[in-house]
């Protein structure tokens, strides 16, 4: 993980955040679960452009 771009965590934390809207209605805790990945790697990716 540490090669890799912050582009790509941005990237991963979008779908996860499309993927728990597209979800919403049918699974209220995997919705939570993905909203918690995207925040996570959202997260990674900003700390990750700021040490570079």
């Amino acid at each position: 993980m540490k090669n890799y771009n912050p582009i790509y965590f941005y990237f991963v934390s979008i779908a996860a955040f499309v993927l728990a809207n597209i979800i919403r209605t049918t699974s209220v805790g995997f919705y939570y679960a993905l909203l918690i990945v995207g925040l996570v790697f959202f997260f990674l990716g900003l700390m990750r452009r700021m040490r570079k």
